[in-house]
């Protein structure tokens, strides 16, 4: 009877490492995907209409920010020009 118990938490902690290869191949993986993908043209629309709505609210922000970059860099460029004709030495005229 021992025997038996102990053959049987034998197979409990064979059965551990064997179920973590399992369910981590890239069958089950795909599988997941697959059933995921059915689980969201069922029936998830308004998620990811709010995603959505929420990716175009970065978007923009994001284009803001490159468009205030595009700003920023044009005055420094405009600074720099002047200080180099202000600061360039002016030949006299030649005779």
């Amino acid at each position: 009877m021992l025997w038996a118990i102990g053959f049987v938490v034998l197979l409990v902690f064979l059965m551990i490492p064997i179920l973590a290869i399992v369910l981590d191949s890239p069958v089950v993986h795909r599988l997941a995907e697959s059933r995921k993908a059915a689980g969201l043209a069922a029936g998830d629309v308004e998620e990811v209409k709010k995603r959505l709505a929420v990716l175009e609210d970065e978007v923009d922000d994001l284009e803001r920010a490159m468009q205030l970059l595009k700003d920023d860099t044009q005055f420094i460029q405009r600074l720099l020009e002047s200080a180099e004709e202000k600061s360039a030495p002016k030949l006299p005229p030649s005779s």
